[in-house]
């Protein structure tokens, strides 16, 4: 019922910004929570960042992010973004956007998007 579209990504150096967006389509964006995660070559799949439906008034992060990412979503649009400051090499990963109809922050996501790459050099 929900497809995710993300964009943004890029290379960038150590200390840069990027803002990821994740455009959806249908008419129930608003109702679903909404989530970032990020896979590196070789690891596992890691949760990222995630913001409660509505409002988005509730977000919660990976330690390693908290006070360098903002994630927001704009329902007019449809979109969910993914602020990332003083990004550092380790931040290196394919970027994946997520959805999930609920108010649960870490319930299990439904819809996915394709990714973007995130490039950090040193």
């Amino acid at each position: 019922q929900v497809q995710l579209v993300e964009s943004g990504g890029g290379l960038v150096q150590a200390g840069d910004s990027l803002r990821l967006s994740c455009a959806a389509s249908g008419r129930t964006f608003s109702l679903h929570a909404m989530a970032w995660f990020r896979q590196a070559p070789g690891k596992e799949r890691e949760f990222v960042a995630a913001v409660s439906p509505w409002t988005g008034r509730d977000t919660e992060y990976v330690d390693s992010v908290k006070g360098r990412f903002t994630i927001f979503r704009d329902n007019s649009k449809n979109t969910v973004y993914l602020e990332m400051n003083s990004l550092r090499p380790e931040d290196t990963a394919v970027y994946s956007c997520a959805a999930h109809l609920g108010p649960e922050l870490r319930g299990e996501y439904e819809y996915w998007g394709q990714g973007t790459q995130v490039s950090v050099s040193s």
